[in-house]
């Protein structure tokens, strides 16, 4: 088995920098020397540069993408004891906002395929109380939209779209129209934290939406409440994208689709070289969106999960558990309405899956090493 010259990263930020140094070097001094640290040029150009990107009417840039969650449920007027339905398949922050605004978090249980929110259950979970769903695009690929917004529409709710794990995402509607992920609900979410698709080199997320109304409000309490200084029309929060961090961004956002490119070439990779073994289950592909591979998640089949692990472990390969715990056997999210058995696909997902790692540096020996390895354990 050959090996490979350079440590192998879930995702390698430092390799992918040193491609862009120049530019990025070049666009941090230019923030420092203008001392416009706070709302400065470098926000509004990277604000309106994602936008055309998206081809969305308004970005909110903010400070990171659980505040951008907590902004549009207070944004949409959302009351406490409002019920918000979302996965239980999801990282903590999709519900964490909905309980810290004393929204009620109702959980549902996900497809075993393709990890995206069951549409069944969602409206199965629906109550007079219910206000809004969140839809997470889990792993770089996005839910079904057409079947949700339908369903928003006919119980009058609102839709939040979470797509940390999917900017960039190509969405095609049923009547032919592509449109990127997080457009399409009544507002959108992400986070550009360091190892997201779209990262920057601190914390940072953004809110998006074609109503224009709703932007004000959005725009209005991520600034403290006020549009006007001093003038507070409102409760608001202080969250907001440094300049610093916005210029990184706009560097990148140049590289969006070639980084998604390469993510993609590394997910075939995988797929042909795992696709065929009866204990390894690939991620699945859907007709209605392409996939960007935040993650690249298997499922396993009478494979020692932690065994497997160890294993990669010893031959530098690193692997993460995305999810380890549900949503709803998580303890400060335990609530009587569910208990241990009540969503079969998360928790068996929760059980079996494994994420190799996928970035834009990998390189074909570095993927046969890996998968090599792989099958090295599963096989014997």
């Amino acid at each position: 088995m050959e090996q490979v010259a350079r440590k192998i990263q879930m995702v390698d930020l430092v390799a992918q920098y040193e491609k862009i140094q120049p530019e990025i070097d070049a666009a941090v001094l230019n923030v420092i020397r203008s001392a416009a640290f706070i709302n400065g040029p470098e926000v509004k150009a990277f604000q309106a540069e994602l936008e055309a990107f998206l081809g969305v009417k308004h970005v909110i840039p903010c400070a990171n993408g659980t505040d951008a969650l907590q902004i549009v449920m207070m944004a949409l007027g959302l009351k406490p004891g409002d019920e918000v339905i979302t996965a239980s398949f999801t990282y903590v922050a999709t519900a964490e906002v909905i309980a810290l605004l004393g929204l009620s978090p109702v959980l549902v249980d996900v497809y075993p395929g393709t990890f995206d929110i069951n549409i069944e259950a969602v409206e199965k979970a629906i109550t007079p109380k219910t206000k809004a769903i969140v839809p997470v695009h889990l792993f770089g690929q996005c839910a079904d939209m057409d079947r949700l917004m339908a369903l928003a529409r006919k119980h009058n709710l609102f839709v939040i779209e979470d797509t940390a794990q999917a900017i960039g995402a190509d969405y095609t509607g049923s009547d032919g129209v592509k449109r990127k992920a997080g457009t399409i609900g009544h507002a959108g979410c992400t986070s550009f934290f360091p190892s997201k698709n779209l990262g920057c080199y601190g914390d940072g997320g953004a809110m998006y939406t074609n109503d224009d109304e709703l932007a004000k409000k959005l725009r209005m309490i991520a600034n403290h409440g006020q549009s006007v200084q001093y003038v507070h029309d409102s409760i608001g929060v202080n969250s907001r994208l440094d300049s610093i961090q916005a210029a990184i961004l706009r560097i990148k956002l140049r590289h969006l689709n070639d980084y998604a490119a390469a993510r993609n070439k590394v997910a075939d990779y995988y797929d042909k070289a795992l696709g065929n073994n009866p204990k390894l289950k690939t991620p699945e592909r859907v007709k209605h969106s392409n996939h960007v591979f935040h993650q690249y998640t298997l499922q396993l089949n009478g494979v020692d999960r932690q065994q497997l692990r160890d294993h990669l472990q010893a031959k530098g390969i690193p692997s993460m558990i995305y999810y380890p715990i549900p949503l709803h056997m998580q303890k400060a999210y335990l609530d009587p309405r569910y208990k241990a058995g009540d969503f079969p696909v998360t928790e068996a997902l929760c059980a079996s899956v494994l994420s190799l790692p996928i970035h834009t540096e990998l390189d074909e020996t570095t993927l046969k090493y890996i998968t090599d390895s792989v099958l090295e354990f599963v096989n014997k």
